[in-house]
């Protein structure tokens, strides 16, 4: 097991890893920005190292200030959380090669699979649903247009290179593609220094469900279950659920054993998630994995039972999945999480300023994750993410209710928050009955 682990990450993410390596007896170390000086999360920490100025990429991107954290601090193992460096395949092989486990899967994994194209490629190889889509784009715009009329408009245009929802872009038709890849191509070059971008077959009101995954060094890969994300706005995720309402039980299962079945003749050896849409007539199509802890994982521990986080660093240990998890993983009710940010809930605009108010909902099987405290401020350098609010019950209905008293009673001061639209999308009709898809919020708010 490790000695030290190095959380190089911020706000909720943060929390959540150092919470689960005190658990774990692990020593930790906490880093943080000039913004993220006195963040209350880090008195959880052993240690900490102020790593840089506000910006992101002056601090939590800043490869050479982390490794300078790593090698001060004689750490053993570095946990990435989510976002930032999580899936940067340079800065894992970087970590490993300086003698420092990184707590994710092996850099090759997070390269081959980063890749939106070879990752399409990869899962065709092996088998599983793929969609119709592209290779990467050429500048040649006949082959460009040749390739979408083979795949049929409409049609989004995705970077190849990153994830999050940046830089999609819709054409409806032929006259919008060239544009669409021109703009795609911008938003992808400044958000992922890379400007690969290629097409896939839009689907206008899909589902968004995902397999969970956990593989070890020692050939083993076992799912747990999947979870519905739907519910998202911007091509971003709002209400995460687990598991999905409305679906195959048996096929689903099925379907996510084939998953686990394939990453584990792979040689996949940590945690991972395989995102795929679902369309009107039930089949699933492949849309990409996401090579880290995903933001949503706590709707899987609660109807698992398993610390995915514990789980996580365990294997990174080098343990086996046999000595990790259950023989047997059943699931227990339903489980629901809401995302609380500070924004403007009608335009979807970031709202930094001084939390003069927060305070969370307590309660039985309600579980916040935040990195938030009353008088702290929202800066406009992060993701203005304040907390999750996660509400498990024997059914979907009751996990619903709990949520909506849950989130009612969070009382935030000082910034605007999305509260009043989850409030709107967890009351419908459409969302209790199950009919979720990736247009539900639009459709609502309109």
């Amino acid at each position: 097991m490790f000695d030290k682990v190095v959380v190089a990450n911020r706000g909720a993410v943060a929390a959540r890893v150092l919470r689960t390596l005190k658990a774990l007896g692990i020593r930790s170390v906490a880093v943080y920005s000039e913004a993220d000086a006195g963040a209350p999360y880090l008195a959880q920490a052993d240690e900490t190292f102020l790593i840089g100025p506000a910006a992101a990429r002056d601090s939590y991107l800043n490869q050479d200030a982390l490794m300078r954290v790593l090698r001060e601090s004689h750490a053993d193992g570095l946990h990435p959380g989510y976002g930032f460096l999580s899936e940067n395949a340079d800065f894992a092989r970087n970590v490993e090669e300086s003698g420092v486990r990184f707590i994710g899967p092996s850099a090759r994994w997070i390269d081959a699979l980063g890749h939106k194209t070879r990752a399409r490629e990869l899962a065709t190889r092996h088998g599983l649903p793929v969609g119709r889509g592209s290779s990467v784009l050429s500048g040649d715009a006949n082959e460009m247009m040749q390739q979408a009329r083979q795949i049929g408009f409409p049609l989004i245009v995705k970077p190849a290179g990153g994830g999050g929802g940046i830089g999609m872009l819709v054409a409806r038709e032929e006259h919008e593609l060239l544009r669409a890849v021109e703009q795609a191509r911008s938003m992808a070059l400044r958000g992922f220094a890379n400007a690969e971008v290629y097409l896939e077959k839009y689907l206008s009101r899909p589902r968004h469900i995902e397999f969970q995954l956990l593989g070890d060094c020692h050939g083993q890969v076992r799912h747990l279950f999947e979870r519905d994300c739907s519910t998202q706005r911007r091509h971003q995720k709002v209400i995460e659920e687990a598991g999905a309402p409305g679906v195959d039980r048996i096929r689903v299962n099925r379907l996510a054993q084939k998953i686990a079945d394939t990453f584990a003749e792979m040689g996949y050896d940590n945690i991972g998630t395989v995102e795929m849409l679902m369309g009107d007539d039930g089949e699933f199509s492949f849309l990409e994995v996401n090579t880290r802890l995903q933001v949503e994982h706590g709707v899987t521990e609660q109807i698992t039972g398993v610390d995915l986080v514990a789980a996580q660093i365990r294997s990174a240990a080098g343990q086996a999945l046999s000595e990790i998890l259950p023989t047997e993983i059943r699931m227990d009710g339903h489980a629901i999480e809401a995302r609380i940010y500070a924004e403007d809930s009608k335009r979807f605009f970031p709202s930094p300023g001084l939390l003069t108010r927060f305070r969370p909902p307590v309660g039985p099987r309600i579980r916040v994750e935040t990195g938030y405290a009353q008088g702290r401020e929202v800066t406009a350098h992060y993701d203005p993410l304040l907390a999750k609010v996660i509400a498990h019950a024997p059914t979907r209905r009751g996990a619903i209710d709990l949520l909506l008293d849950a989130i009612r009673s969070f009382e935030v001061s000082g910034v605007k928050t999305n509260i009043a639209a989850l409030d709107l999308v967890l009351s419908s009709q459409q969302f209790c009955d199950g009919n979720v898809h990736t247009g539900l919020i639009p459709e609502l708010m309109s």
